[in-house]
């Protein structure tokens, strides 16, 4: 489906992006709280899934609020933190300068794989990255298999969909699509889920994918 054919969510490509964060960086955390449900729930099932983690890649890291749990649940791992918006990694970087070197942030878009020399990552994760990425999501997806190792786990937390055409349309202007989409190109790509449930947040004005797989 066209992202815009419905007049709901608008493409979004990664200068409107930027100007979105530019704005909300600095309230982002004491605004989001109350709807971005899952994230620390998707870290302790990713820590019951996948010991041993020693190499770690969140895309689309934002303030590292991902990033501080993240570093509490693998506390032997190295991680990566990637995000496209110069603001928002100035909120992780204060944040996670206690945690030392061992997490580092790119300031990059995901358009190709970022484990280079260093190798590949044990686990890979998004968190409300996904809906916001209009188009390419599918190809970020496509990239997370060229980044994880043969046993990696993919975790991802994000928006599903929602019945009501008004609150799409909402969260189309602020960059989100919620149609589902996500979750079947998990599938039509071929990645194995180890763990799949989808939500009902404020009673059923929408649903949340939580999923974990491998390649």
């Amino acid at each position: 489906m066209n992202p815009s054919a419905n007049g709901v969510a608008p493409p979004s490509d990664g200068d409107a992006l930027r100007r979105y964060y530019r704005l909300h960086a600095p309230l982002y955390d004491a605004t989001r709280w109350s709807f971005l449900f899952g994230r620390t729930g998707l870290v302790t099932l990713a820590r019951q899934r996948q010991p041993g983690v020693r190499r770690i890649l969140e895309i689309g890291c934002g303030t590292g609020k991902n990033l501080e749990s993240i570093a509490r649940a693998f506390p032997e791992a190295e991680i990566r933190g990637l995000d496209l918006s110069a603001e928002m990694l100035e909120q992780a970087g204060k944040r996670v300068r206690p945690l030392g070197d061992r997490v580092r942030l790119l300031h990059q878009a995901y358009d190709h794989p970022v484990g280079g020399g260093e190798g590949p990552f044990d686990l890979v994760v998004l968190s409300y990255c996904l809906t916001m990425i209009n188009p390419g999501y599918d190809r970020v997806l496509a990239t997370c298999r060229q980044d994880l190792s043969p046993e990696g786990l993919l975790a991802i937390v994000d928006f599903h969909d929602s019945p009501v055409h008004a609150f799409r349309k909402w969260m189309g202007v602020n960059h989100v699509r919620m149609e589902g989409q996500i979750q079947m190109t998990l599938r039509a790509q071929g990645w194995r889920p180890e763990f799949e449930k989808v939500s009902p947040a404020y009673g059923g004005l929408w649903r949340w994918l939580t999923y974990l797989g491998r390649i």
